[in-house]
């Protein structure tokens, strides 16, 4: 069994420069999953597909409470088949650190305040019930606002809907968690189409999940505050007939319409939570400056 130490954890997270656990793991503000919460996972999914980042999204599992957005720090964990060799070496470790109960709990066991658990159950959903009703109200009770995204199954979902808790799971069985074995804690996980580290931020809503990596979350929020700003003043020069569609959909907005955008953000209500961001980039673009220009198409997947 792998038990990253803090060591490999910082090693394996190195372009993160901030704060950490004292596990090792990213501990990316709460004033950045605040603001996350107020975003949709498609503004934070362009920059970062843009920036190289394909695995990051996964839309084929369901979940727990409709509307009830999902934001926290990941704490990953991989099972595997079991054999007995294989679990006999993992129980040994877990009897090492003093560890209690079945392999999910050891995960659940590690959680803080703000966590998300992402599990890989190898897409396992009879007898890979990884939660039910006891240890999702665990993971209530440790995270606060946290959660838990499954490659796997749950149980107990009447009990589970009652906990103000949101997971997302690939499926439902009344079967008990067997037949499988931890062999990776806070290491990369894989979460059918997506990949997630250690502390990465897990955004999940009704359109899927997204795992952010945590070095990238101020400048993914800063980009996506810019679309909100722009999406306001787009909507109200289209309301007013300033501008037209063609205009306003252009990845680069003419010198006039950047100028009325920064007085719009500075002065109207509306915009008040956007005032101050750095507008330099896409101003640079509408006078023609070649690197803004090309930065601020990069964004464009058209």
């Amino acid at each position: 069994m792998i038990i990253n130490t803090k060591e490999q954890i910082i090693e394996l997270t190195k372009e993160w420069k901030g704060e950490r656990f004292a596990d090792g793991r990213p501990k990316v503000p709460d004033s950045y999953l605040e603001k996350l919460r107020t975003m949709t996972l498609e503004e934070i999914w362009l920059p970062l597909y843009v920036k190289g980042y394909h695995f990051q999204y996964e839309g084929r599992l369901k979940y727990l409470h409709s509307g009830k957005k999902l934001v926290g720090r990941a704490v990953t964990c991989t099972f595997m088949p079991t054999r007995p060799d294989l679990a006999d070496v993992v129980k040994k470790k877990g009897q090492e650190k003093g560890w209690q109960g079945f392999f999910n709990q050891w995960v659940i066991d590690h959680l803080e305040n703000g966590d998300v658990v992402v599990a890989d159950m190898f897409d396992k959903i009879l007898n890979g019930t990884f939660v039910g009703g006891n240890l999702t109200t665990a993971i209530h009770v440790r995270t606060g606002n946290g959660g838990a995204v499954i490659w796997g199954g749950v149980r107990d979902v009447e009990q589970m809907k009652k906990i103000d808790t949101q997971v997302f799971y690939r499926g439902i069985n009344p079967t008990p968690i067997r037949e499988c074995v931890i062999t990776d804690l806070n290491g990369a996980c894989h979460i059918g189409e997506a990949v997630c580290l250690p502390g990465d931020i897990v955004m999940g809503t009704e359109s899927g999940v997204l795992f952010i990596p945590s070095h990238l979350t101020e400048e993914l929020i800063n980009s996506a505050e810019k679309t909100h700003a722009k999406d306001i003043f787009g909507f109200a020069m289209l309301e007013q007939g300033v501008y037209t569609t063609a205009e306003i959909d252009n990845s680069v907005w003419s010198v006039d319409m950047m100028e009325r955008l920064v007085d719009f953000v500075e002065t109207d209500p509306s915009c008040e939570k956007y005032r101050g961001l750095d507008w330099s980039l896409e101003i640079g673009a509408a006078n023609g400056d070649p690197g803004c220009l090309e930065e601020v198409l990069k964004t464009c997947l058209v």
